[in-house]
């Protein structure tokens, strides 16, 4: 996992409450077992006016022109303002994978309790009004910022999520700190019990 601490991205607002993990990928494509390859297919419903399918060239599929993503003054944002209970519904990795994949890094809706509705209805508004617009989420300070300086918005995290972020570490990542330690024990296990080499 990339590690997170101070990142400035391009916003692009999705201005719809109850985004579910459907609406973010559908489910014809959580078929595949990779953890690669979903980020074209992000928002699919929305973004294309086709139904896709997974091994579809989405190159040769047409753009809905009125999707916030596949206008010209969003591409290539990274960082997603949205509203209130962003990422409902059933519980699914790839909703994660596809964000990650298509190019976010930072996802800011009330629900996620980082800004208030005030503060994120603001947002929308500065956004709305200025092309171009550049946010700064400052993970050591705990602070949303902007380039003008005019906005600073604290926010409160979870301090072994933040430990975690700041230091690039997932689930994986934090077994593997100790991976000395398991293969030792491992070791010790099968120099004492030999015979379970041969019973897997």
């Amino acid at each position: 996992m990339e590690k997170f601490t101070i990142y400035e991205g391009l916003v692009a607002p999705l201005d719809r409450n109850n985004v579910d993990t459907d609406a973010i990928i559908p489910k014809q494509f959580l078929k595949s077992i990779r953890r690669t390859g979903f980020g074209p297919n992000l928002f699919d419903e929305w973004r294309y006016l086709d139904h896709g399918e997974p091994g579809m060239d989405n190159e040769r599929r047409p753009l809905n022109p009125d999707f916030v993503l596949n206008q010209p003054r969003y591409q290539g944002a990274s960082i997603l303002l949205t509203r209130k209970n962003f990422g409902c519904g059933s519980s699914r990795e790839h909703a994660p994978w596809a964000l990650e994949q298509y190019g976010f890094r930072a996802i800011l809706a009330p629900s996620f309790a980082v800004l208030t509705e005030a503060q994120i209805d603001h947002l929308f508004n500065e956004v709305k009004a200025f092309p171009g617009y550049r946010l700064v989420v400052d993970l050591e300070q705990q602070r949303i910022l902007s380039k003008d300086g005019k906005i600073s918005y604290p926010f409160q995290v979870d301090a072994f999520r933040k430990y975690c972020l700041m230091n690039g570490l997932d689930d994986i990542g934090l077994t593997l700190r100790h991976a000395d330690s398991i293969r030792a024990f491992e070791e010790r296990h099968l120099a004492n019990q030999p015979w379970l080499a041969n019973s897997i």
